[in-house]
């Protein structure tokens, strides 16, 4: 799995997201800075990871989105390449028009820090082959602006097409939506936090090892 990391100013999460894919697939990923306007060249995987992108002045993401390297990101996944977008990552896509909606202040306004419990609402998907359907995994939040929001026809629409992949079991609300193609995901949660025994659980390696036996089998 050959993948990339984006790193723009601000963002503080890069270098957990390219030590967990390194532990699933071996390689070492890219590390691309926003100012590039090209991929690697073979790229498998194009990763938008967390923190505070150009310090979420304006809304969060929208600076990043218009990037040099969104460009690039928009056509690979015009090509059908797998984007994953985390937290701010997730913004970034909602920004950039990759994924419909967008991502609001928290409810009172305030940043939440803790784990959450999600439900794989599908199996079959490179995002969460990892995992069966209806399984509940525990993965950190880290966010100010999580609160998914999109008119009613887009909600209806992503519900009836199975593109929300991964669902809070203990709140309403969806996360982890998917695009049209099914090739892009955005997501609140951290699951890159989760993948060593050291950090008291190992939820989130399912969505890292499926993506990675989804492109092993493409190859």
């Amino acid at each position: 799995m050959k993948s990339a990391v984006l790193v723009f100013p601000g963002i503080n999460r890069e270098r957990d997201m390219a030590r967990t894919l390194k532990l699933v697939s071996g390689h070492e990923p890219a590390m691309v800075w926003h100012a590039e306007t090209s991929l690697p060249k073979d790229t498998d995987l194009v990763v938008l990871p967390g923190g505070f992108s150009y310090g979420d002045y304006l809304r969060c993401g929208a600076i990043a989105a218009r990037s040099p390297v969104m460009d690039a990101v928009r056509k690979f996944a015009a090509d059908g390449g797998l984007v994953l977008g985390v937290c701010n990552g997730f913004q970034i896509l909602c920004e950039s028009g990759l994924l419909p909606g967008i991502l609001m202040r928290n409810a009172k306004l305030k940043f939440i820090c803790h784990d959450v419990h999600l439900r794989v609402e599908r199996s079959d998907t490179p995002f969460t082959r990892g995992y069966n359907a209806g399984q509940v995994i525990r993965v950190p939040v880290a966010h100010g602006e999580g609160n998914y929001a999109a008119d009613a026809e887009t909600i209806k629409r992503l519900d009836g097409d199975g593109r929300v992949l991964y669902r809070y079991c203990s709140a309403s609300g969806e996360v982890g939506i998917v695009s049209e193609r099914g090739n892009v995901l955005g997501m609140m949660p951290h699951p890159e936090n989760h993948v060593e025994d050291i950090m008291g659980c190992t939820d989130g390696l399912g969505l890292f090892a499926g993506l990675a036996a989804h492109l092993e089998r493409a190859a």
